[in-house]
């Protein structure tokens, strides 16, 4: 299994050495978030091509902590504007679709199915503080790449942080081990509410060599 593990990796580095600079520019450097939507809706086949691509990235342990609510019916809509800033509310209310990216405190129990090998589960037993730090990080990855995977099948992408995750938390996750991380909302933007693109810091401000 090892051995078609390292082919498979070795092959496809020989069929696609890099990204051409269009694929870059769709998915992230012309990438713009978005904050007003057209009424054309996200179908089911594209919500499970985005899980598709989402589930291979990486994550810690392949802990794969990251747990996605697709909002996109009226009732939910509601619940979920109960805990947005007045700002957020059109914005989410107008798109087609809106991902609570949350994650699972108890992820490391799975550990056994996503990470065969070695059984780790005693590194997260009994360590709540660790357990929290490792599924908040990796499901922050995992959310990353759902806008990703999202822009990478055609659609547009808007993630919002300005909501209460207490609220958020009470009306979809009340009773389980699940806590919210961020919102995204999804589909085909409207670009008249585009302003222009916000200043970025140079290499030499952001990155040092050690």
């Amino acid at each position: 299994m090892r051995d078609d593990a390292q082919a498979e990796a070795r092959a496809l580095r020989a069929e696609i050495s890099q990204l051409d600079q269009a694929s870059l520019d769709l998915i992230l450097t012309r990438a713009r978030s978005h904050y007003a939507w057209t009424d054309k809706p996200v179908t089911d086949e594209q919500i499970a091509r985005m899980y598709d691509i989402v589930k291979m990235g990486s994550t810690s342990m392949n802990s794969c902590p990251a747990r996605f609510t697709f909002v996109r019916s009226k009732e939910g809509k509601e619940r979920l504007a109960k805990s947005l800033k007045p700002a957020n509310v059109p914005k989410m209310a107008g798109a087609p679709l809106t991902v609570i990216v949350a994650y699972d405190t108890d992820f490391w129990r799975e550990l056994p199915k996503l990470f065969p090998h070695e059984d780790r589960r005693h590194l997260f037993d009994g360590k709540p503080e660790y357990c929290e730090d490792t599924a908040y990080r990796n499901s922050t990855l995992q959310g990353g790449y759902l806008m990703m995977a999202a822009r990478a099948i055609g659609l547009d992408v808007g993630a919002m942080s300005g909501f209460s995750n207490t609220i958020v938390d009470e009306e979809f996750f009340a009773g389980t081990t699940l806590k919210s991380n961020f919102l995204c909302n999804i589909g085909t933007a409207d670009e008249t509410a585009l302003f222009q693109r916000l200043p970025r810091f140079t290499f030499d401000e952001a990155c040092t060599f050690a």
